[in-house]
């Protein structure tokens, strides 16, 4: 199983705008999100899949090719130094190319990760909680449960149904194909007959 790392357009596009000065006002306009996104266009089509695709490589996949010619022109023509925040921003989109172009042949990809960030904003907020983890490793599992936790939700699982078949499966299940008890796999394997508990009866 590949894992493809993403980049969020988002990101860069917050980045650019807090480093503009020094850029022609024409140039300051370039809005890096809806320009690649075209996603308002796409769900006014109710695209989907391979036509959901088809659309980004046709429409999307265009502009941010312009982008990024534009993001490595003022890279090039601009003199500023390293440390300039402007260079920076550009730097970061230069690198991350590779990642921020997932989403034009993955449908399921979105172009930014405003979702997963919005999905996680509970970690943050409960900071004063996770002083209680005693230690590093017990606040690394904290993050990797909550990681869990909202990824089951993103793909309308009950976090409960997974973690307690996950928790009985993982130690039967092949060490070589533990990717399928990821979220979206464990939901086309297993989801319509998950390991209970012996308090489930209870439960419901």
């Amino acid at each position: 199983m590949s894992i493809a790392p993403l980049g969020s357009m988002a990101c860069i596009g917050q980045r650019l705008a807090h480093s503009w000065q020094g850029l022609p006002h024409s140039e300051r306009r370039f809005n890096v999100v809806n320009r690649c996104s075209r996603s308002r266009r796409i769900c006014e089509l109710k695209l989907g899949g391979d036509k959901k695709r088809s659309y980004r490589l046709t429409h999307a996949k265009p502009i941010v090719e312009r982008f990024f010619a534009w993001v490595n022109a003022c890279f090039e023509a601009q003199g500023w130094l390293p440390s300039n925040p402007l260079t920076k921003a550009l730097a970061h989109a230069r690198e991350r190319r590779c990642r921020l172009e997932v989403y034009l042949n993955d449908p399921d990809v979105p172009i930014d990760t405003n979702h997963l960030e919005r999905a996680l904003r509970a970690v943050p907020m409960g900071r004063k909680n996770w002083l209680f983890a005693w230690t590093e490793l017990g606040a690394k599992h904290v993050g990797i449960m909550r990681s869990l936790i909202v990824t089951c939700r993103l793909y309308q699982i009950d976090p409960y149904d997974y973690l307690v078949d996950v928790l009985q499966r993982v130690g039967q299940h092949p060490a070589s194909r533990v990717h399928e008890l990821t979220p979206r796999l464990w939901k086309e394997r297993f989801a319509s007959n998950p390991l209970r508990s012996a308090v489930h009866t209870l439960r419901v």
